[in-house]
């Protein structure tokens, strides 16, 4: 009974991280689109050059 629980148990850890783990990788696809369009749209700063998207 307890290696059937242990095999079972081992199963949902897995499943859970690589539900995890994919739902991380659209994550990360999904900033670095924006992170992308940043440098093409980026606002006109003073003095009519392209200014920077981010604050820092």
């Amino acid at each position: 009974m307890v290696p059937i629980i242990l095999v079972l148990l081992l199963a949902l850890i897995l499943f859970g991280a690589g539900f995890a783990l994919k739902a991380l990788w659209w994550i990360a696809v999904i900033v670095l689109v924006v992170w992308l369009l940043g440098f093409v749209i980026r606002p006109a700063a003073h003095g009519g050059k392209r200014g920077r998207w981010y604050r820092w």
